[in-house]
């Protein structure tokens, strides 16, 4: 997107009408400049003069429900609740949870990002920094967590890796397309030049990592990609394949408000860091940390 949209371009951007536009430039409500007889308008200066606030008589969009959609985690789970933040999940994946945060249907996305072409350390904030409708939007660690194989306890197929999957017929749980960790497995199976189409693949998917586990303990599953928190809560073993980054993603103006707040403070308590080692599988060295602002 240009660094100077005309009209029509920031009535799109905006998401009003030109119209409205037309009165807020009348009104010199809105930061533009008339250039040989037509009116100009720095992407920069609207993205500050949105998340300074808008006039009283203005709303670019509702407020967003109270809630935290996205991925799934037991620790982030627990600390909304403890915190008192009143905000409530809504785990459907991290793609998932970034399109409801663009469509103003939740308040903040959870989200673990994978890409097998890119340092995924920058998955997350690359993904928020590109989202459409997202470009007031500010990413917020909330922790590193461990991931890998759910296994039955004994790991009695003596799973390695993502390849050994393949090589003995396991029957893997999947999670949907744009869960983080199906995208997690999707990378490594790139990384280790393992066919998707090779996987013993377990349908229906698994919402979220507990159900993965206990699809394992079940006995329906013989394995399937989550945290080592999901796995130890369910008394299964957990074979470790890497560590990620879990962040916070919403929207500038959501920041300060009083849920986002509660949970962000709560996040600095010395109760947050011990449940996080009770737990196991996360460093939280950098909690609350901002991590990229659009």
């Amino acid at each position: 997107m240009p660094d100077l949209l005309t009209t029509d371009e920031a009535s799109t951007y905006l998401r009003l009408s030109e119209r409205k536009l037309y009165e807020l430039v009348a009104n010199g409500a809105v930061p533009c400049s008339k250039v040989t007889g037509r009116w100009l308008f720095p992407k920069a200066a609207l993205d500050r003069w949105v998340s300074a606030g808008l006039p009283p008589n203005l709303s670019l969009a509702k407020p967003a429900p109270p809630i935290v959609g996205g991925s799934h985690d037991p620790l982030l789970e627990w600390a909304l609740r403890e915190s008192g933040s009143g905000l409530a999940t809504l785990p459907e994946g991290s793609e998932a949870g970034l399109r409801r945060l663009a469509g103003g249907d939740v308040m903040a996305a959870a989200i673990h990002l994978h890409r097998s072409d890119r340092d995924d350390d920058s998955a997350n904030a690359g993904a928020v920094a590109s989202a459409p409708g997202l470009h007031d939007a500010v990413v917020v660690a909330f922790a590193r967590r461990e991931q890998g194989m759910l296994v039955a306890p004994g790991n009695p197929l003596k799973l390695s890796n993502v390849a050994s999957m393949a090589a003995s017929r396991a029957r893997v749980a999947m999670r949907p397309n744009g869960a983080g960790a199906q995208l997690l497995l999707l990378a490594l199976l790139a990384q280790s030049v393992t066919a998707f189409e090779t996987l013993n693949a377990v349908k229906p998917p698994c919402p979220t990592g507990p159900d993965s586990a206990q699809a394992v303990r079940s006995g329906r599953a013989d394995c399937g990609i989550a945290s080592r928190a999901v796995a130890l809560s369910a008394g299964l073993d957990f074979v470790p394949l890497t560590w990620e980054r879990f962040d916070l993603a919403l929207r500038q103006r959501d920041y300060f408000l009083p849920g986002p707040q509660t949970l962000f403070s709560f996040l600095r308590t010395q109760a947050f860091r011990e449940r996080a080692t009770e737990l196991k599988g996360y460093d939280v060295a950098e909690t609350g940390q901002v991590r990229h602002v659009n």
